[in-house]
């Protein structure tokens, strides 16, 4: 599996080309499924899950120009024969996983049986979006837990061995300074990085790189 987890989606250049690099060909011959998932808790939720889906010029993700695009809902996966779905994700270039709450994503990305399927995938690109990319740690810190599943843990996916905080100095969330995100990183006491929205990490087996055209910070497991 090949991670391309971003902060606020395809925000630049440096960020698209690093995913036609995990794609290995254009974007616009590559098949993709969003899931939209980690909307559905938010107050605003099916804004959040509309916009992801249709397409923010701000945040390019879905509305790349890509080859064809379907919808991966997370939450009716148990409900339908397990064949339909498995088959569906086996057959695209990408799985396009959205922002929202990371815990409930997280919670149905394993519910669903999608998280034990992922490994599998070896030649699926993984993009995240925000909670899409948060997932992919080991915990998310109690910052960023909100929606709680019934163990009450901030534990996720465990698919990287470091914690991702997206949204560094974005002018819409005051809370997101790097004072708050040196914080976040010594409550965690793990490793940790700290990405802006221009920034993105791209992961491959276990090489690990920043692909940026704004800002980030890495914090190690000894604040």
């Amino acid at each position: 599996m090949k991670l391309l987890l971003t902060s606020a989606g395809i925000r630049n250049k440096a960020i698209e080309d690093a995913l036609i690099d995990l794609l290995g060909k254009p974007i616009s011959e590559c098949s993709a499924l969003c899931v939209p998932t980690a909307g559905h808790p938010m107050k605003n939720g099916p804004d959040v899950m509309w916009r992801l889906i249709h397409g923010d010029t701000r945040n390019p993700f879905c509305d790349l120009g890509w080859k064809s695009m379907g919808v991966l809902e997370l939450t009716a996966l148990p409900s339908i024969d397990r064949e339909i779905w498995v088959s569906n994700l086996q057959s695209v270039d990408a799985l396009l996983v959205g922002g929202g709450d990371p815990l409930y994503l997280a919670y149905w990305m394993q519910q669903s049986g999608v998280a034990e399927l992922l490994p599998s995938l070896s030649e699926l690109v993984y993009v995240g979006f925000s909670a899409g990319s948060m997932i992919m740690a080991p915990r998310i810190g109690e910052d960023f837990a909100r929606w709680r599943p019934p163990s009450g843990s901030d534990e996720t996916l465990g698919f990287i061995d470091f914690s991702i905080f997206p949204h560094l100095d974005n002018e819409f969330l005051p809370e997101n300074t790097l004072a708050d995100a040196t914080e976040w990183a010594r409550k965690l006491n793990a490793p940790c990085y700290a990405i802006d929205d221009e920034s993105a990490i791209k992961v491959v087996d276990s090489h690990v790189e920043v692909i940026t055209e704004g800002h980030w910070n890495y914090f190690t497991d000894s604040l």
